[in-house]
């Protein structure tokens, strides 16, 4: 192992998204990070998308650079082989991260087994009830600011999962930082409410309800409270632009030229399109005045354009369409490099987005296949 985590040890037991990002995270970076799964795999082993071949492409996205141990979890002798590789010896090992702890992984026995153990749990909701991501994104209040209509809209990116497998992977530092400077260990709890919550929290969501006594409303494209939209090229593409800032939009302006037509509808409603609230005031308007500009030419004269004023923008694409049109996405980004992932083949795989001075990014490795590692685990760190 080679990183700014190189040495640490941290055994893993989950499924899903978040923990298993966790695990993932900390494997890019150096940490040998030992998922341990039942037999035959755990309940995410096949989850889409797969390979035609059944393979899963999303297990293996977040299970890369780990060693794998399958255990006969249904029985006595497998579940105390798991505690035993939690708590097993080593300055930087006693780390385990789940978001299952399941009965047979008691925390207090494996405290009393090893008391500077760091254990972080995810639990769904924090009484311990179950929830997943889309459960709780849709009682969150985001859904009903998501599109253009009056009815809920999910998105597609689990992004309270990607968060809390963040904030464990923060905990787990956290409590390393604590324990190497007392000796002593922590039991780190949080749940996936508590972490969207948190987040409608810090982003003024809940104050704006509470204070305002206003739902805010679905706005489709259209950036809250500044400016920012979506339009249609020519060659049937979209973009979104945004000017959050007096300098942005003078680029934005400058690229359509538009400045004229700009300058008259500040005149007319009485604005100033320096401030922030007046664009997100005069969103229709604007956008009326821009659309055409773009409606007339393709995009490859759309990035020319909007690149060479400096104006905020992306191009809407589809993941085909990212990896065969985006240089990020691509070798020629130090976050990716080609894998030869087992059951799936050769393709493009990110390693960690850190950069660490001369380490640089953490390198891309393949995901094990189930139960590669378990021999050598239990040999290496139980003797067996």
């Amino acid at each position: 192992m080679s990183g700014v985590l190189a040495g640490m040890r941290v055994v893993e037991v989950s499924a899903f998204v978040a923990v298993p990002f966790a695990g993932t995270t900390l494997a890019h970076l150096g940490a040998d990070v030992i998922r341990v799964d039942p037999l035959g795999g755990g309940i995410d082993a096949n989850r889409w998308p797969v390979t035609e071949d059944g393979t899963s492409l999303y297990w293996n996205g977040l299970n890369q650079g780990k060693r794998s141990v399958a255990l006969d979890l249904a029985t006595e002798e497998g579940r105390e082989t798991a505690r035993r590789l939690a708590t097993a010896p080593g300055e930087d090992a006693g780390i385990l991260i789940t978001n299952l702890a399941p009965g047979w992984l008691d925390l207090g026995d494996l405290r009393a087994r090893r008391p500077d153990l760091i254990a972080v749990v995810l639990r769904g909701n924090p009484d311990g009830s179950i929830a997943v991501d889309y459960t709780v994104n849709a009682a969150t209040g985001f859904p009903a600011v998501t599109g253009a209509g009056p009815e809920p809209i999910n998105h597609v990116l689990p992004a309270w999962d990607l968060l809390a497998g963040s904030l464990v992977v923060t905990a787990v530092l956290a409590a390393e930082r604590h324990r190497s400077r007392t000796g002593e260990g922590q039991l780190v709890e949080l749940s996936l409410a508590d972490v969207a919550l948190a987040a409608a929290g810090h982003l003024g969501f809940l104050a704006e309800a509470e204070v305002n006594d206003a739902d805010r409303p679905a706005l489709g494209n259209d950036v809250y409270g500044q400016y920012g939209r979506d339009f249609a090229t020519s060659d049937g593409r979209r973009v979104m632009v945004a000017a959050f800032t007096p300098r942005q939009w003078r680029a934005l302006v400058d690229a359509t030229g538009t400045r004229a037509a700009m300058a008259a509808l500040a005149r007319r409603l009485g604005a100033d399109f320096d401030d922030e609230a007046a664009r997100f005031a005069a969103r229709a308007d604007i956008s009326a005045i821009l659309r055409p500009w773009f409606a007339r030419r393709p995009l490859a004269d759309v990035r020319a354009e909007l690149d060479r004023h400096g104006v905020l923008w992306g191009p809407y694409q589809t993941f085909r369409q990212l990896l065969a049109e985006d240089p990020r996405a691509s070798t020629a980004n130090p976050l990716f490099s080609r894998i030869d992932q087992p059951g799936a083949g050769a393709h493009l795989s990110p390693g960690s987005p850190l950069r660490f001075g001369g380490l640089g990014p953490g390198s891309a490795r393949p995901a094990p296949v189930l139960g590669e590692h378990t021999a050598a685990v239990l040999a290496e760190l139980l003797g067996e």
